[in-house]
């Protein structure tokens, strides 16, 4: 099986399969009856086992992810594109993924999820232990580097199973990425540069920050898949550029589910082509993940609005001119049912006043990545935000009006760590095919290929996941779920890829001057914003254990 394989290898991996989907179930009902206290399920129970609620995070996240390649595999062998490239990543993928199930999922570099965790034992059938002891083997990844070098210029390392629409956006903004972005980001990240608003200017030109606001407010009415597309191939570039586009996706999604029908029509068409830029003001410096506890307040005063208290980590700050901004309006509460959004408008600063507007003042975290942007810290004394201006007019409403974002900001931050992941890749293929040692290139020697051809794999199970909560959501599913396991194992896989990427580059990789070196520290933040890894496993595992009530 080491070369493509089996004939009926798609009919090898259908039929190990369902032994790990059975497995899902089981174990989220055994944990369910581990943390339930009168039929009910108790918080402290559940803080009590944390270790295996996320490792029923991690193994439905498998599972699921395996079901996804499997899908994938059937889509491009009924269209006729399942070729040799494709046979190895799926062989692979099911190797490795299914060896995990039943060896240990890595949750982070030293923790690692077992079924005994969750009181589980799992003995393979036949199919599976097939696929465990010839799926991933050192020829077959040797084999799938080989096709990779033949294919270098391919946008994916094997076929993506997207239609062909989808494949001319992809195709439109790699060039672009490649053009515009890749060859200018590792000196932004190096002079801690704010992205030039020319590059800003032409995504608005491109379409990108309208690309799923309806037409009827000016976007393009494109899909959430096209979102997922398009954030791939900037983040590819440059992980800044990529996320330029989360901003407006995450103010044109709280406008959309819940402003009212003036406050759609002022201010969607504005965010669609550009004209204005938004950021997301939402954590605080002692709440963290923790958003029902922010003290942020606003007070009315006379129609309109006052705020006062401090945010941190909000990202773009200085030069856009509205923030969805989210503080509580009732002082009597101190959880989420006092929490109001607010589209609180700005004046854009300069790098000499970056915060110009009356009654706010900021100032810049230096960050090790993640850079084009820059993130800042932000006062509010006495801020003054139009009553007109409360997102839905209704107080109250902040924290469900955020919490509906939740899946696109999720489906979106898994595109950018699927595209942060692929820069990895090619970055540490070319320099383990250009870089010479004791007589051959690197990537010659089969820890160095190994390395490259299992994050080619990964890349594509999590991309293949990403793909799947953005149908999902196209669809009018419900995707809280699948949107985020995408970002728990797109993060994973980024940090994994950048890595070893640097690890490929040996010293070199740790010097400043070689973009690896940005890669890596881009890489890391994935697993923190946008729900660290550890509140995302939480989250999971709770809508799990709901759903086996």
């Amino acid at each position: 099986m080491e070369q493509a394989l089996v004939s009926n290898l798609v009919a090898l991996t259908a039929e190990a399969l369902p032994e790990v989907e059975a497995l899902a179930p089981a174990a989220a009902q055994a944990m369910r009856e581990r943390v339930s206290v009168q039929g009910k399920i108790s918080n402290g129970a559940l803080e009590a086992e944390q270790f295996a609620a996320h490792a029923l995070s991690w193994l439905t996240t498998y599972v699921e992810s395996l079901r996804q390649l499997q899908a994938w595999a059937v889509r491009l062998q009924d269209a006729g594109t399942f070729g040799d490239m494709e046979a190895l990543i799926l062989q692979i993928g099911f190797g490795e993924y299914l060896a995990q199930l039943q060896g240990g999922i890595p949750m982070s570099q030293g923790e690692t999820a077992r079924l005994s965790d969750l009181g589980l034992t799992w003995t393979p059938g036949a199919a599976a232990q097939t696929l465990i002891a010839r799926g991933n083997t050192a020829a077959a990844r040797t084999a799938l580097v080989a096709l990779m070098r033949d294919n270098h210029g391919r946008a994916t390392f094997g076929a993506s199973g997207l239609d062909e629409d989808l494949e001319m956006i992809r195709e439109q903004f790699r060039r672009y990425a490649d053009d515009r972005v890749v060859p200018n980001a590792h000196d932004w990240h190096l002079k801690d540069e704010l992205i030039p608003m020319e590059i800003i200017n032409e995504l608005a030109d491109l379409g990108v920050f309208g690309l799923t606001i309806p037409e009827e407010f000016g976007g393009l009415g494109l899909s959430k898949a096209s979102m997922v597309v398009v954030s791939e191939e900037l983040s590819r570039g440059y992980i800044g550029v990529g996320s330029l586009g989360t901003r407006s996706e995450i103010a044109a999604e709280l406008i959309l589910c819940g402003g009212t029908p003036e406050q759609k029509a002022q201010w969607l068409p504005k965010l669609a082509s550009g004209e204005i830029l938004p950021t997301a003001v939402f954590t605080e410096p002692n709440t963290g993940s923790d958003l029902g506890s922010l003290r942020t307040r606003a007070v009315k005063v006379g129609d309109d609005w006052e705020v006062t208290g401090n945010k941190t980590w909000i990202t773009h700050a200085a030069r856009t001119h509205v923030m969805t901004l989210l503080a509580r309006t009732d002082p009597d509460t101190t959880d989420y049912r006092g929490l109001s959004m607010f589209l609180a408008e700005k004046t854009p600063g300069t790098d000499e006043h970056p915060f110009p507007t009356p009654g706010m003042t900021g100032g810049e975290i230096e960050v090790l990545g993640y850079r084009g942007m820059k993130e800042y810290e932000l006062g509010f004394d006495g801020f003054k935000v139009k009553g007109e201006n409360l997102l839905g007019g209704v107080e109250g409403q902040g924290f469900k009006q955020l919490m509906q974002t939740f899946e696109s900001a999720r489906i979106q931050t898994a595109a950018r760590a699927v595209g942060v992941a692929q820069a990895a890749l090619e970055t540490g293929m070319q320099y383990a095919i250009d870089r010479k040692q004791f007589g051959k290139s690197l990537i010659e020697f089969p820890r160095v290929s190994g390395k490259l051809a299992m994050m080619a794999v990964e890349i594509m199970i999590a991309r293949q996941l990403t793909y799947f909560s953005a149908w999902q959501k196209d669809h009018d599913k419900r995707c809280d779920l699948e949107a985020g396991m995408a970002k728990l194992l797109g993060a994973r896989v980024a940090w994994a890829a950048a890595d070893n990427a640097l690890q490929i580059h040996g010293g070199n990789g740790f010097a400043l001057e070689y973009r690896i070196s940005r890669i890596l520290c881009d890489a890391r933040i994935l697993n923190i914003f946008e729900g660290a890894a550890e509140i995302q496993a939480q989250v999971i595992a709770r809508r799990l254990l709901d759903s086996a009530a």
